[in-house]
């Protein structure tokens, strides 16, 4: 298992039945073998390139939910690595699949895409940063598992360039990062005992609900 700090491990543990679900999703393991159609995967990666855009807008309210200067900068980061470089997979694939860029924008948003996004973008805007971050969580350290795990167990290079991004040493450090990011928000609102305050349990209903959610944006793909 991955280390991203003590309240992603926390959280991961208290999920651990979606979790599991989330990051051995049937689509997970599709790309591991290659047996994963193509049609669902460009399927998943037009309405992931459409989420990213959502989840960029969702990282840079996390600015204006910050208390302190690093806490801006670290949230910056992460939206300029969403917008600058996790897009461009998105994009790359596609066009070399006959899908342009104007037309990856443009896709139509799946319900399950737009129960997703929303939901997070809700728990920011109705919430401080602590509930925004237990809501954007899910997805970066998730795809930092699974990305690690596929890259040693692949049997297939049919997926190998997506598994790559998610594996690679960058977005590794990214999800470092955003743990680091976690744990100091929460020690410094609640303190370095976060996991006794009354607020964890909402905290951890949060992130198991995006979990969920993630859950069934994999099964979306499946569904082209």
């Amino acid at each position: 298992m991955s280390d991203y700090g003590k309240a992603f491990a926390l959280m991961r543990g208290a999920a651990k039945g979606p979790w599991q679900d989330y990051t051995r999703h049937a689509f997970v393991e599709g790309m591991k073998d290659g047996t994963l159609p193509r049609a669902a995967f460009l399927h998943y990666l037009r309405q992931d390139y459409v989420f990213l855009i959502h989840f960029s807008r969702a990282w840079a309210l996390a600015v204006v939910k910050s208390e302190t200067h690093t806490e801006m900068q670290a949230a910056a980061r992460t939206v300029n690595g969403l917008v600058s470089e996790e897009m461009k997979l998105h994009i790359g694939i596609c066009e070399a699949e006959g899908i342009p860029q104007d037309q990856l924008f443009s896709t139509p948003e799946r319900a399950e895409n737009l129960a997703y996004t929303r939901y997070v973008l809700e728990a920011g805007y109705s919430g401080d940063l602590l509930d925004l971050l237990a809501a954007l969580a899910p997805c970066v350290m998730g795809y930092g598992e699974i990305g690690t795990r596929l890259a040693a167990e692949a049997t297939s290079e049919t997926y190998r360039d997506w598994i790559t991004t998610y594996a690679s040493d960058d977005y590794q450090r990214g999800c470092e990062a955003v743990g680091e990011f976690l744990d100091s928000a929460l020690t410094r609102r609640i303190g370095a005992d976060f996991e006794t305050s009354p607020r964890w349990n909402r905290l951890c209903h949060t992130f198991r609900t995006a979990t969920e959610l993630e859950i069934n944006f994999w099964q979306m793909g499946l569904t082209p």
